[in-house]
């Protein structure tokens, strides 16, 4: 009798025994080189970095995050021994004698799920779930538990046992976006995981069971009850008293639940196009993609950068920020009290004189993270605001004129181009200062051909105009005709050359530090000098009258120093108000995302009136 039951178990378990063969071998041929790759990656330095990263202020204090989700990693000292128990008696008994599965547990699982059409019981491992999720998907079949399986085996080849649970610890899902228990403890508790007390712990494990069902907000009442069957189970196991146990289960738990910060949207995004930048320069991809020999080269460098950009995103950095919360707040009003237009948009971006750090960006009278950013994205002629960069400064450098030299303001045309002055009004001599302040064109035109139109474009060279083309060197940039523009950070960052004549790019970032603060990156210190001592005092007082009595007057703030210019592109398509004071340089620009004309609006003098408020 014994001998026929072994003989039909046999029959029995043979074609189990050859599908479970044939699809594992499957899954070995479909990946080729698979032991390589996997041992490649299976590092729990490498395998387990996803942490959320932060973003603070000058302050420091944090006023973004790197990602939606919240994670933070927990080091395998870190992790209770309570909690270890919960999990390892609840979820896999056998997890210190298994080789990543439990053939006991899967034959019971698919013995039960022959009585369904899909899958009921997974019978997985910790080191199942760490595969799954590490590296497949969710969705229950069976090709997908067979891949899964030669993961998890992988796997334990690879890493401890300690390891494998540290990973697992790390990668669970605790609903509500957070990932791994110190992240759950941060979430739900705001304590960190060495706070918590036993309850607080077991109340914890009982989430990732079933997220959803156990989401202690929408379901706090049967979270509550797995987490007093899990402590049963501690103590039918003899972990911890019973009277121990009684007392963890009348403990009251109460949720302090964790605000996910997302504040000053249009500031952390640009910070984070920062950050790409700063790890091309550090990386070298920047190099890469300038050296490319193809478009095809370059988008493949720029996508492994954009990779490299998440990558350090998830790793748990802080990014140190030059951010003024008070001046960032300030500005966005300003934005928003002075375009009461529909459609009108505008942007401004703030930087500190003594450091030449960004303090504020706005990228839109009501920015949404990760919209059209007009700050930095925004590429758009520059009107006369151009001129004392590529106009004057050059001019200025070269002849070192008194600024009451006489300049020839009457009409000028040079084959077909015959630029006016605003609003069509004829002058004859002035001076440079008059031609300064009231921002007239064809002397500007004149200056240019006296310095050279090439010679006066090296000038542009030191800033980071990226936009500016071989061919926009023409007469007609001396009034902002370029083929493209610039956008309002760049325009800003070049005007931080008046303040004494040297140009070192405006960055928003400080440094970026991991988690026991050591810097990973930081912006070089590199200045460059433009203008002479001369030149730049004289350009100030330029700058100075025009804020005075000039197109400026209308945006003049009472400050030991205030030096404006402004611009207006044809058809009144682009207002912008460029300038400094002794402590803060600052620009605006107003226009339509699609540009059209804005000449009904063009008295009210909107970007002036930004520029003031931002300043005064």
């Amino acid at each position: 009798m014994r001998m026929t039951i072994g003989y039909i178990a046999i029959g029995l378990l043979l074609p189990l025994c050859l599908f479970f063969w044939i699809g594992t071998n499957k899954e070995y041929r479909s990946v080729l080189t698979f032991n390589e790759a996997l041992s490649a990656t299976i590092d729990v330095e490498q395998s387990f970095p996803s942490q959320t990263s932060f973003l603070v202020d000058k302050n420091g204090d944090r006023f973004s995050q790197g990602s939606s989700e919240l994670r933070y990693y927990a080091e395998e000292d870190q992790l209770p021994d309570f909690l270890k128990d919960l999990i390892i008696y609840s979820e896999d008994r056998n997890f210190y004698d298994h080789i990543g599965f439990d053939a006991g547990a899967i034959i019971r699982a698919v013995v039960k799920n022959l009585v369904f059409t899909h899958i009921q019981q997974g019978g997985s491992t910790i080191t199942q779930q760490l595969a799954r999720n590490l590296y497949l998907t969710q969705e229950k079949t069976y090709n997908r538990k067979l891949t899964e399986l030669v993961y998890a085996y992988e796997l334990e080849q690879s890493l401890t046992k300690d390891e494998i649970l540290e990973g697992y610890f790390n990668i669970i899902y605790f609903s509500n976006g957070v990932y791994g228990i110190r992240a759950a403890s941060l979430y739900y508790f705001q304590q960190d995981l060495e706070e918590l007390s036993s309850a607080q712990l077991a109340f914890l494990a009982a989430i990732p069971n079933n997220p959803g069902k156990y989401d202690p907000i929408d379901h706090f009442d049967a979270a509550k009850e797995r987490q007093e069957r899990l402590i049963d189970l501690m103590v039918a196991e003899n972990k911890i008293q019973r009277d121990e146990g009684e007392q963890m289960k009348t403990e009251k738990i109460s949720l302090d639940l964790y605000q996910s910060i997302d504040l000053y949207p249009d500031y952390a995004v640009y910070v984070e196009h920062e950050l790409m930048e700063l790890i091309a320069l550090t990386e070298g991809y920047a190099k890469k993609i300038q050296q490319a020999d193809s478009d095809d080269q370059a988008d493949r460098v720029q996508k492994a950068l954009n990779e490299r950009t998440d990558q350090v995103l998830q790793s748990g950095v802080t990014i140190h920020t030059a951010l003024d919360p008070v001046l960032q707040r300030k500005n966005i009003q300003a934005v928003q009290n002075n375009l009461p237009y529909e459609g009108v948009e505008g942007a401004s971006v703030m930087i500190r004189n003594a450091t030449r750090e960004i303090v504020s960006v706005v990228g839109g009278k009501d920015y949404q993270k990760y919209n059209f950013n007009r700050s930095f994205q925004a590429v758009r002629q520059p009107g006369s605001s151009i001129k004392p960069l590529l106009v004057y400064g050059p001019y200025i450098e070269h002849t070192q004129p008194a600024l009451s030299q006489i300049i020839d303001a009457s009409s000028y045309c040079k084959e077909t181009y015959c630029p006016e002055n605003y609003g069509g009004a004829n002058y004859n001599d002035v001076t440079l200062s008059k031609a300064f302040l009231l921002s007239l064109n064809t002397p500007a035109i004149r200056l240019l051909e006296r310095t050279g139109v090439e010679e006066a474009h090296q000038y542009l060279t030191p800033f980071s105009f990226k936009h500016v083309e071989k061919q926009d060197e023409t007469l007609a940039s001396a009034v902002g005709g370029f083929t493209y523009g610039m956008t309002p950070l760049e325009m800003t960052d070049a005007y931080t050359s008046f303040i004494d004549g040297t140009y070192t790019s405006s960055r928003a970032i400080v440094n970026v530090t991991d988690a026991q603060g050591n810097i990973l990156y930081e912006w070089p210190k590199e200045s460059v000098t433009v203008w002479s001592p001369q030149t730049t005092s004289k350009l100030r007082d330029l700058l100075s009258q025009a804020a005075l009595t000039g197109t400026g007057k209308p945006a003049y703030v009472n400050k030991p120093y205030v030096g404006i210019k402004t611009g207006t592109t044809n058809q009144y398509f682009d207002y912008w108000t460029v300038g400094l004071t002794d402590e803060f340089t600052t620009g605006v620009w107003v226009g339509h995302d699609l540009p059209q004309s804005m000449e009904m609006i063009e008295y009210d003098r909107p970007a002036h009136a930004i520029w003031r408020e931002i300043m005064q």
